[in-house]
């Protein structure tokens, strides 16, 4: 199949919500929520192939990446999100050939992991997806070591502490540290948290809001710490995040 084609201009990105079956959740249609992200790399995918010093081919890769996945997907409709998720991993596991495929094959299987047991991916707990989506299979968030939560001030942290420049305070989320070293928070240890946050605060210098400095940092490690990685994964965060507030809206 020609995995480059761009997708329809036409879909808008309220088909990303769906209408569950009385008795069940409603949540978000995960075919259509990620062929809005494979539209909006297509939008790109001239810059992304530019952004790509060594092959040139990222921004092909991630087209046919998300046109993949929102394929596996619509073949699914109607089972658990985790099943979804999945059975996406495993397809790109199987056919996608680039090191972009498998990066994100391995963040599908951390999100299938953490939607066990889960009825459908809603505005409350999407950013679990987008956080294992774009981590590329780094150790499991939870509730003690979500790292975009910790990031962003989550976590039980005021506001107000947050914005008024304690960054230690913001990095940790307002949660008591564990003592005697590196102990491990659901995964992530404070290393993992103090090496993100330096990468949120150079994002910070550079202009970048709060969430998509976060963002940056979340992808600074592991495989999606390549710039070009890095920037497609911005247009797939900002095309999920965009998705789900116009379900949030709707509620």
């Amino acid at each position: 199949m020609n995995n480059n084609r761009k997708a329809s201009p036409g879909v808008k990105k309220a088909k990303a919500v769906s209408r569950a079956p009385v008795g069940q959740t409603r949540g978000l249609d995960l075919s259509s929520l990620f062929n809005v992200a494979a539209q909006a790399l297509s939008a790109n995918q001239s810059s992304l192939n530019q952004a790509d010093t060594e092959n040139q081919n990222h921004g092909d890769n991630m087209v046919q990446v998300f046109n993949m996945i929102s394929q596996v997907m619509a073949s699914q409709q109607g089972a658990p999100p985790s099943q979804q998720l999945n059975s996406a991993s495993q397809y790109l596991a199987q056919n996608g050939t680039s090191g972009s495929a498998h990066a994100y094959s391995q963040g599908l299987a951390q999100a299938a992991q953490q939607f066990q047991g889960q009825s459908a991916v809603t505005p409350d707990n999407a950013m679990m997806l987008i956080q294992s989506l774009l981590g590329g299979g780094q150790s499991a968030p939870s509730q003690g070591g979500d790292l975009l939560g910790s990031l962003l001030g989550g976590g039980g942290q005021s506001q107000s502490s947050a914005q008024g420049g304690d960054l230690l305070g913001a990095l940790l989320g307002g949660q008591s540290a564990p003592q005697g070293g590196s102990q491990q928070q659901g995964g992530i240890d404070l290393g993992d948290i103090l090496n993100a946050g330096m990468s949120f605060m150079n994002a910070k210098q550079q202009g970048q809001d709060n969430l998509q400095a976060a963002l940056t940092a979340l992808m600074s490690a592991g495989p999606m710490a390549k710039p070009h990685r890095q920037q497609s994964g911005q247009v797939v965060a900002n095309a999920l995040l965009q998705a789900v507030a116009g379900m949030a809206k709707q509620r």
